[in-house]
Formats: structure tokens, sequence, C-alpha cells
């Protein structure tokens, strides 16, 4: 109320200004029945403007009205929507953040970028992704690998392709050491190509049920993707290109899909994917997707899914977890509201010792787009 009584007084201002100026303009022509010459505007009148319109500038951007002050309910901005501009990577998220990005914009102009990935990764997931660094170049290794692996499945990945300055760990051997689930090149290979419980869907069986539906695989994108197993084997067994969305969260994700011959797209979970619409095959979210996103997101995120991927093609869901009461009332109808035939819908409980603690069950899924929608 009070930002609109503001705003509502400036707006006064602005109309008592441009009436002094028209009467100013009127009184100086109809004094003669020739008019002179234009008579310039007083310089006080015109930093009067400047200052009003300043003012509503301020206000503007840095007080938007809320929906309550909306003179019809129905036109209020959805309360998800403004969440997900809170949370989202577009720039007005950045303020939110002045000290780090002042922190992340502040170097020396045609000389070397400052090497700070931590910033960067954290102005990214709290829904700030900075414009890019204008005049600086950017950083790369000291001694760059003389050769890189021509198969996505090396013995090991070249530790000269990654500056390790800002982790714990300073080589890919030791990163496999202390995680092995995400940096053990094959540790998800058995999990993709063969079937031990009723949530795996090896990659044979999924690439025989496209080919008998007459939906080709050819382009997709894995959420989440980690080092990027998933689209390593999808592209040396069936030559399918996978963009793997990755974020370096204490460890080089996208230097090792890259390293292994794979595209890395360097966004988080809430941001629109980077492509056109219709242009996707396939879209797999693994286990990355779950159920510590915030709802609005997930949601968008689901969306944005059905906005890339053609009539026909694939949403794979992969060992999502949750709540097994929350699958049934919240994402369960949540994904059904795409509309998606249902080829395969398996939820098996999870159980591990937090799956056990917090009721969680497991949920594989393989969607498929309808192949028009009016």
């Amino acid at each position: 109320m009070g930002f609109t009584m503001g705003l509502n007084f400036v707006l006064l201002l602005v109309m008592v200004a441009t009436n002094i100026l028209s009467l100013y303009h009127l009184s100086s022509t109809v004094q003669s029945p020739n008019p002179p010459p234009p008579v310039p505007v007083p310089d006080h009148l015109l930093r009067q403007l400047n200052t009003i319109r300043a003012t509503i500038n301020h206000l503007t951007r840095h007080n938007p009205p809320s929906s309550s002050t909306t003179a019809e309910p129905s036109s209020a901005v959805p309360r998800d929507l403004i969440l997900h501009s809170q949370i989202g990577p577009i720039a007005s998220s950045c303020h939110n953040h002045p000290d780090l990005l002042h922190r992340y914009m502040n170097y020396t102009p045609f000389s070397t970028c400052p090497y700070d990935p931590d910033i960067q990764e954290t102005l990214i997931l709290n829904g700030c992704h900075p414009l890019p660094r204008r005049r600086c170049f950017s950083r790369t290794p000291s001694k760059p690998p003389s050769s890189l692996p021509l198969t996505p499945f090396p013995t090991s990945l070249p530790d000269s392709g990654v500056i390790w300055n800002k982790y714990s760990c300073k080589s890919f051997a030791c990163l496999s050491q202390n995680n092995p689930t995400g940096f053990d090149l094959n540790a998800q290979r058995s999990s993709l190509l063969k079937y031990t419980s009723e949530l795996d869907l090896p990659l044979t069986q999924f690439m025989q049920l496209a080919k008998s539906a007459n939906s080709p695989i050819r382009l997709g994108i894995d959420i989440g993707g980690g080092t990027g197993t998933f689209a390593a084997l999808m592209k040396k067994s069936y030559n399918v290109t996978m963009l793997t969305t990755t974020m370096n969260v204490n460890a080089p994700y996208n230097e090792a899909v890259a390293l292994r011959g794979l595209v890395p797209l360097h966004v988080p979970l809430q941001q629109r994917f980077p492509v056109f619409d219709g242009t996707m095959d396939l879209v797999r979210c693994g286990r990355a997707v779950n159920r510590w996103i915030p709802l609005s997101v997930m949601e968008f995120m689901f969306y944005d899914v059905d906005r890339v991927l053609r009539g026909g093609g694939y949403l794979w869901v992969d060992r999502f977890f949750s709540k097994a009461v929350d699958l049934e009332k919240i994402y369960g109808p949540l994904i059904g509201k795409l509309g998606y035939k249902k080829v395969k819908w398996a939820v098996a409980n999870k159980t591990d010792p937090s799956g056990l603690k917090h009721g969680e069950v497991y949920l594989s899924a393989l969607l498929q787009k309808p192949v028009s929608k009016s």
C-alpha cells in the first residue's frame, strides 16, 4: 500500500511538472500573433523532470507492486511465477547477492580472468546466472594434455586437462577413490545395461521399444548426468548425441564430461534448457532429480522437458525418490499433468537407511509424448 501511494504521488508530480511545461510554452506563444522562435526549457524544470523520472525507475525496479494491490485479482501474477523468477537463473536474481556478484566482476580488464569457479557455482545455484566477463581472457590449464581420449570409456582421464586449484583432490585417481559413484567411469554401466530389478530399464530394451514405436533416438539431454556415463554409452553403442547437464559442485564434472568427448551443459536444474523447441528425442532425469527440488522448480522443469521433446519423444525418469505418500499425492499427479503415455511405471521401496527412515520409494518411468497436441 505504501509503495502504491508513493508511486501515485510521484506520478502526480509528473503530471504537475508536465502541465507547468505546457503552460510555460503556451504563455510564450500566445503573447504575440507572430510566435517567436521556441524558447528553451529552463534547466531547473529539466532537472526536476529527470529527478522524478529517476525516482519512478528506482521505485518500480526495487519495489514491484504486490498482487494484493492489483485492482483485478484475476490479473494478479501467480506466486509460483514470482518464486521461479527469484530462483531462476535470470539477472533479476543477482541483486540478492551483491557481494558475491561484486567479487565475481572485480577483475582487471584485458588480462586473464580470475579463476573462481566456487563463486560462479554459488551464484548460479542461487539463481544468479551472471553475464560473462566481457573484457578478460578465460584461464586454461598451464600444461594442457598432449592427447585426448578417443573413446568415451578411457582407462583414465588426463589430469592436465583440469585446473585443480579450488578442489581438495588434485587428480582423477583421487576423485575416483573418494567418490567412486561419481568418478568411476564404469560405475553406472551395469545398472544401465542389465536388468536386476523392476526399476531397471536396460538400454537395449529401451532402444527396442523406441524402434518398435517407430520413434528414432538421435538427440537427447541427460539432466544431472554427473560425469556423463549415460551419454557415453549412448554414443558408443548407438551413435546417439546426448547433452549432459552438470554442475561443478566440489569436483570438475564438466571437465570430465568434455574429456570423454561429450558435451557438458553447465546449467542448474531450474534453468531453461538451451535448445530449441521440439528438437529432442529423449530427455532422461537421473538421480539428481528427486524430492529435494522445490516443487515449483520441478514443475517448470517438466514443462520445459515437454517444450524441447518432439512429438513421439521419450521422458525417462530413472530412480526418482520421494516419500511414498508424496509420490502418490504430489509427484505422480505432477508428472501425470503432461498427459504422456506410460510405457513403464515401476515403484519400489528405497531400502537404504535414509529410505527406511523416511518411508521413501523409487520411481522408474518411461513416458512417451503424444505425437501431436492441439
